[in-house]
């Protein structure tokens, strides 16, 4: 229950009616018995700036960041954790008595929701779609666990991909971009063992769309697409039925979330809470 007295934690973005974080952020302070709150606050690019000051203004907590602010909102804050710096990106921040520290644990909780499933990313050809802040997440923490990289993105935003390689290049031996076609895809896709979707394309309402035709997808393939709303993303289902090995984004968005509640609270995440709060959402 809210009191004068909460705490107050939020999400910023645009979009953010379709996001299952504050329910699953909520119940995990309800069942931990922390006076806390999570909000959903949608920000357009303009406004990010004056939202920022608004951490301050309002003594919040802390935040977490989404689509489309990642990056834009690091050059706003007053300090970057290591692994942020490197990423360039951003997608939890903490205030510290009004100092803005943000950090990213998209990186992390990629990580884990691979691992958990039986993944190991080691010497591992890895395919990402996007060049995003998410993207570069993925990218960075599969590059420090010596992953092979090919990085597709969009013509019109092919410089984003450019720039992630350039600074992946101490990082990952072999790594390289390529505009976003089919043909590109399907000589990635060859001799890959893990594809990554790793923009919106296929997320709620736009449910019919995906990143990739379902004839480039091959047996064997570990497909993980970050979108979770839809559990089952239209790329999930092509993949599934290419007899492909599929991983739903619900695992990084739980493994994200638990870590920017710590980092929060100080408390250990209830990760069996929020990922049923997460289900729960996604069935309804």
């Amino acid at each position: 229950m809210m009191s004068g007295k909460s705490t107050i934690c939020g999400l910023l973005g645009d979009p953010v009616a379709h996001s299952l974080s504050p329910a699953m952020h909520n119940a995990a302070f309800a069942s931990l018995g922390l006076d806390y709150i999570y909000l959903p606050f949608r920000v357009k690019k303009e406004d990010l700036p004056q939202a920022i000051e608004g951490i301050r203004a309002f003594n919040m907590r802390g935040v977490n960041v989404t689509i489309p602010h990642k990056v834009a909102v690091t050059p706003l804050l007053d300090e970057l954790e290591p692994l942020a710096q490197r990423i360039g990106a951003v997608n939890t921040i903490v205030n510290d008595n009004g100092r803005l520290r943000g950090y990213n644990t998209d990186a992390a909780g990629f990580l884990k929701a691979l691992i958990q499933n039986g993944v190991q990313p080691q010497g591992k050809k890895a395919v990402i779609v996007g060049a995003g802040g998410a993207a570069r997440a993925i990218a960075f923490i599969l590059a420090e666990n010596n992953a092979q990289l090919t990085i597709l993105n969009r013509q019109q935003d092919f410089n984003l991909a450019i720039e992630l390689v350039a600074s992946l290049s101490p990082l990952a031996a072999e790594i390289k971009a390529l505009e976003l076609n089919d043909d590109n895809l399907r000589k990635a896709i060859g001799d890959a063992d893990i594809l990554i979707n790793a923009t919106s394309v296929g997320m709620h309402p736009d449910t019919e769309r995906t990143p990739v035709a379902a004839g480039l997808i091959k047996p064997g393939l570990v497909v993980f697409d970050a979108v979770y709303n839809p559990v089952k993303t239209r790329l999930l289902a092509d993949a599934e039925a290419a007899g492909a090995e599929t991983i739903s984004g619900i695992d990084m968005l739980v493994w994200q979330g638990a870590l920017a509640f710590e980092l929060w609270t100080g408390a250990k995440a209830p990760i069996g809470i929020m990922k049923a709060k997460v289900t729960e959402g996604l069935s309804k």
